[in-house]
């Protein structure tokens, strides 16, 4: 348990860096379209959701299935998400 807690604590904290660094990624993107720097296609961002987002939500579940002991996974990846 304590091995998947750990793992959790670590992707919990990872990600809620990199979320930052996406944020303000998608900010300078979006206002770079806004001035016509970029050109950004909101069909092509649906299409492609549209068909990885299952695969994505079905490895997911298989990730979390697999560890042993998920529930110290999802404490310690909280845990890391949140106080990160």
């Amino acid at each position: 348990m304590i091995v998947s807690f750990i793992i959790g604590l670590i992707l919990g904290y990872i990600l809620k860096k990199v979320l930052k660094v996406l944020i303000i990624v998608a900010l300078v993107a979006i206002v770079a379209a806004y001035f016509g720097f970029l050109g950004l296609s909101f069909d092509k961002l649906k299409d492609a959701v549209a068909q990885y987002g299952p695969e994505v939500a079905q490895y997911a579940a298989i990730l979390i299935g697999a560890l042993p002991l998920g529930l110290g996974f999802l404490v310690g990846f909280l845990l890391g998400f949140v106080f990160a």
